[in-house]
């Protein structure tokens, strides 16, 4: 088994991954891996009361487990990082989380990894520990690329800035969210542009702005559209993070339907308009430059992975 957050599962998560999963196959045991929910950067900076301290998501709980499960991950271990988790020494997380509930016989780790209540547990300890309880414990060295550590900031940081070529390079295929298509306010259909709308559970996605999207799980191919990821400042106070994207030529009953929003190109950062019309005449300009770059000559524009097969 493996422990982290692997939020992205980026290239340098599958490098590791890879080595969990031909480790794995010698012994002849299950590949699994031990996570978290939330993000324990997450979890202190609620304690602190300061939101801002947490990092941006890269993915929910399904695209993660979606992409571990595409790496040959067989089982994943979703630890609540609570109060009661937050508060277990080195050696209580060794015993009772570790040994006890997932008795493995190979763990490997990061070189910097650290656990137990204050990150008091390093790689030395749990070595100790192994060679004590009967499980070898290695370690890999991070992946770099060009000198660079290839990690979910890098991830984060290129996704802030609408790099999405960047993106796609660090984690190895295109950057979507999938989720179920939930009922909306309908505003957008008053407006003249109806559409699908994901929430983001988290609150606290590492993109925000306007963006060319294309929808997977709707029709045989994918279905071009443009979305909007915020918190919709015009014509919400409420704080609510909504992904909502207008289907481009494309009318179905779609309502709790699994999809996966891709992202293409962004357009612009989200703004808030003086009202409706000033909004109205905004996302009528995204969708002319929408339309604009799909019928551009096509660069590749399906997943790389096979992550819609699973939408789909």
């Amino acid at each position: 088994m493996t422990i982290g957050n692997f939020d992205g599962v980026h290239r340098g998560h599958q490098a590791l991954l890879a080595r969990l999963r031909a480790a794995a196959d010698q012994l002849g045991v299950a590949a699994a891996v031990m996570t978290f929910e939330p993000h324990p950067r997450e979890y202190f900076a609620g304690r602190a009361r300061d939101p801002d301290r947490a990092p941006a998501r890269i993915a929910n709980l399904r695209d993660k487990l979606g992409a571990l499960a595409e790496c040959g991950v067989d089982r994943v271990i979703v630890e609540h990082f609570g109060a009661r988790f937050a508060a277990l020494s080195p050696a209580q997380f060794i015993k009772d989380v570790l040994v006890l509930a997932c008795q493995p016989r190979w763990v490997m780790v990061g070189e910097d990894f650290c656990f137990g209540a204050k990150r008091a547990g390093n790689v030395a300890l749990l070595r100790a520990a192994g060679a004590e309880l009967g499980f070898e414990v290695v370690t890999l060295p991070t992946v770099e690329e060009a000198g660079e550590r290839i990690s979910s900031s890098l991830v984060r940081a290129a996704l802030a800035s609408g790099d999405l070529v960047r993106a796609r390079q660090l984690l190895g295929r295109p950057y979507f969210i999938s989720g179920h298509v939930v009922h909306g306010a309908k505003l957008g259909r008053t407006l003249g542009f109806p559409t699908l709308n994901l929430r983001v559970a988290h609150g606290h996605p590492a993109l925000s702005g306007i963006f060319v999207v294309q929808v997977h799980g709707l029709a045989v191919g994918p279905v071009p559209g443009v979305a909007s990821i915020g918190r919709r400042p015009t014509v919400d106070d409420s704080g609510q993070v909504l992904l909502e994207v207008h289907l481009i030529d494309f009318a179905l009953n779609v309502y709790g339907k699994l999809v996966g929003v891709e992202f293409l190109t962004k357009l612009r950062d989200e703004q808030k308009y003086p009202d409706l019309a000033g909004l109205t005449a905004a996302i009528a300009e995204d969708t002319r430059a929408a339309r604009a770059f799909f019928a551009r000559p096509p660069l590749s524009l399906n997943f790389a992975t096979s992550a819609t097969d699973r939408i789909s």
